[in-house]
C-alpha cells in the first residue's frame, strides 16, 4: 500500500475549503516543452522518464478564512479549473506550477498578488446519472474547454497515481522571487473514470505542444478539509 498523506501539517491556515468532483486527466509531454514554461528556480519533475502535465476541473467550496466554521450562510462556492506541472527545487522539494487557472470567483484574483496565474472565465459543473461534465472559456471563447466523465469503481491508488494526485506545494512567481504556498488535506479517494468527451484548447494556449499519448483520467468525490498556507517568498 503506497502512503499518500500529507508531508506537512498546516496549522495556521489563510483559508480553508473543501474541494469537490475533481477530475484529474493527465498527459505525457516533452520534458523540453515543459521545461521551456517554468521559471529558472524549478526544473520538471518526472515520472517514467517523461513530464506530465494535468488538467483538474473541479469546484471550490466552502471557502472561507480560518475560524470561520463550514456551512455558514452566504460561504462561497465556485468552480476552477487547474493547468498544471510537477516541479521540484534546487534543494529537491517537489510540488505543482500552473501553467493558468480558470476561476469563475472575482475574489480569487486577489492571489494573483503573488503569482498565481488566475483568469476569471465562464465556467461550470454540472452532474446528470453517473456523468460530471466540465465546461469553461475565457474571453472570446478561443481558449475553452468540455470535459465529460462516468466515475468508476474505487481504486488502491498506486504509487504513480499518488505521485500525480497528491502534491503538497504550490509554487508562483511574482517581483522576482519564488513563492510556495503549503497545502494540507486528507488523502485523495480516487476512482477511474471512463472519457465521453474532451475538447480542449488550454495546452496550446500555455504554449504546449500536442501531448504524447492518450491521457490517464481520474476522477475524486473529493476532501472536505483542505488548508491552504499564507503564501511566503523564498531565498534564493
Amino acid at each position: 500500500m503506497v502512503a499518500y498523506g500529507a508531508e506537512q501539517r498546516v496549522r495556521v491556515p489563510a483559508v480553508r475549503a473543501h474541494w469537490r468532483r475533481q477530475t484529474f486527466v493527465h498527459w505525457h509531454f516533452p520534458r523540453e516543452a515543459v521545461q521551456a514554461l517554468l521559471p529558472r528556480e524549478l526544473v520538471v519533475d518526472e515520472y517514467d522518464g517523461v513530464a506530465w502535465v494535468g488538467l483538474t476541473p473541479f469546484v471550490m467550496a466552502d471557502v472561507r478564512p480560518a475560524g470561520v466554521p463550514a456551512g455558514v450562510p452566504g460561504l462561497p462556492s465556485f468552480a476552477e479549473t487547474n493547468l498544471r506541472t510537477y516541479v521540484r527545487r534546487e534543494d529537491g522539494r517537489d510540488g505543482i506550477w500552473f501553467l493558468s487557472i480558470d476561476v469563475a470567483c472575482p475574489l480569487m484574483l486577489a492571489a494573483r498578488a503573488v503569482g498565481a496565474p488566475y483568469t476569471l472565465g465562464a465556467l461550470r459543473v454540472t452532474t446528470d446519472g453517473d456523468t460530471v461534465s466540465y465546461a469553461g472559456s475565457r474571453g472570446s471563447g478561443k481558449v475553452s474547454y468540455r470535459l465529460c466523465v462516468r466515475p468508476g469503481d474505487p481504486v488502491q491508488p498506486s504509487e504513480r497515481d499518488v505521485w500525480l494526485t497528491s502534491r503538497w506545494r504550490a509554487y508562483t512567481r511574482r517581483l522576482g522571487r519564488l513563492w510556495q504556498t503549503p497545502v494540507e488535506h486528507e488523502p485523495w479517494p480516487l476512482t477511474g473514470a471512463a472519457v465521453d468527451v474532451l475538447e480542449e484548447t488550454l495546452t496550446a494556449a500555455a504554449g504546449l505542444p500536442a501531448p504524447l499519448d492518450e491521457p490517464l483520467v481520474h476522477f475524486s468525490p473529493g476532501v472536505e478539509h483542505v488548508r491552504l498556507g499564507p503564501s511566503r517568498p523564498l531565498l534564493t
